[in-house]
């Protein structure tokens, strides 16, 4: 059930930002969590920014290579307390696998490929006199 357009998509991604650079602030992080923390921060106001111009240009929702990128960094994000050796009751573990779980919730919830509707606004018609009613 895929029920977030480009629109959508695009404020969590913007979220997502947000959220990667206040977790480490908010819990305390220092070191190589609150680093790769503000790396992905970064990452996700390039894929917003690339996403907005994209739906601009064209009305596609979500191009499947943002999607790609968003599927990875959530492999990312719930191997890397493994890879760097957060101990199990870690706030870096903890932070990571809660991000890791809302981004794939978001990634399984947004359909990529599909368009979005243009707003046709009535052209008016120069060429007829305009009447009044009443």
């Amino acid at each position: 059930m895929r029920i977030f357009d480009a629109r959508i998509h695009l404020f969590f991604d913007v979220l997502f930002a947000i959220a990667f650079v206040a977790g480490p602030l908010a819990l305390g992080l220092g070191g190589s969590p609150a680093i790769i923390s503000l790396l992905l921060a970064a990452a996700f106001v390039v894929l917003a920014v690339t996403g907005w111009d994209h739906l601009r240009a064209s009305r596609e929702v979500v191009p499947i290579v943002h999607g790609l990128v968003e599927l990875l960094f959530v492999l990312l994000l719930a191997f890397m307390p493994r890879l760097d050796g957060y101990s199990p009751g870690s706030p870096a573990r903890h932070f990571y696998w809660t991000m890791a779980a809302a981004l794939m919730v978001v990634w399984l919830l947004t359909a990529y490929r599909s368009r979005v509707p243009v707003r046709r606004e009535p052209s008016a018609d120069l060429s007829r006199p305009r009447t009044s009613r009443g």
